[in-house]
């Protein structure tokens, strides 16, 4: 099996520009954010601290999550309830990265990772992807932009959703996201040595898409 792991910060494109480049190499698209963002959401709505870790490892055993590709699309179910829109909101953004910062988390889900990669060629991104989880992927990538740019979009894509929010939070959230990311003491935020870094500051869609198929096409190819 192959494996291309892109990892980077919040806000950087990762979900959409690894999607579209599974879609475009027939590879299965794992979104490993989202099951930390739904691990958030179920604590959240459980009114545990998220800065607890005994909390948070007592909620695990009532958890069980699912994804399922609908039409293509990694769809996330919480205990048979699809909570792929209710996600992606700025508050269950922010409570991912606290219960992500918790090494009980981050082995609760550790083994569902790397068995898609065992059963399937997979795009996965993440923190961590091509550090801890699948450190032996043959492409990695860290896609990465600056802070400000990060905001613009993520403020951009809330407004469109509707939500009532300002740049300066966006910013604001997405620099502790950052802080948060790099700084926790299991599995921190930073590029595998043999990941090439592109960063997509100043570029559209299309532009940052075409660097990573670039990054993808160049490395050495394995044979299934």
């Amino acid at each position: 099996m192959i494996s291309i792991a892109v990892d980077g910060p919040s806000g950087a494109g990762k979900s959409t520009l690894s999607r579209r480049l599974a879609a475009e190499l027939g590879y299965i698209y794992v979104d490993t954010g989202a099951m930390y963002r739904t691990i958030g959401l179920y604590a959240l709505r459980k009114g545990a601290d998220l800065d607890s870790e005994a909390q948070l490892a007592a909620l695990l055993p009532e958890i069980h999550l699912e994804m399922r590709y609908v039409d293509g699309v990694q769809h996330m179910f919480l205990n048979g309830e699809d909570v792929s829109g209710l996600i992606r909101t700025e508050e269950v953004s922010m409570a991912a990265s606290h219960v992500s910062a918790h090494p009980a988390v981050r082995a609760f889900l550790l083994e569902t990772q790397r068995g898609l990669a065992r059963e399937n060629n997979v795009l996965m991104d993440g923190r961590d992807i091509g550090t801890v989880v699948l450190p032996d992927a043959q492409v990695k990538i860290f896609l990465t932009a600056s802070a400000e740019e990060r905001a613009r979009r993520r403020y951009d894509e809330l407004a469109a959703r509707g939500e009532n929010v300002s740049y300066e939070q966006v910013l604001a959230d997405v620099r502790q996201r950052d802080y948060n990311d790099t700084h926790r003491a299991a599995a921190p935020l930073c590029a595998a040595q043999d990941a090439v870094t592109v960063d997509t500051t100043g570029c559209d869609f299309e532009q940052s898409f075409q660097m990573m198929l670039d990054v993808i096409r160049r490395a050495p190819k394995q044979e299934d």
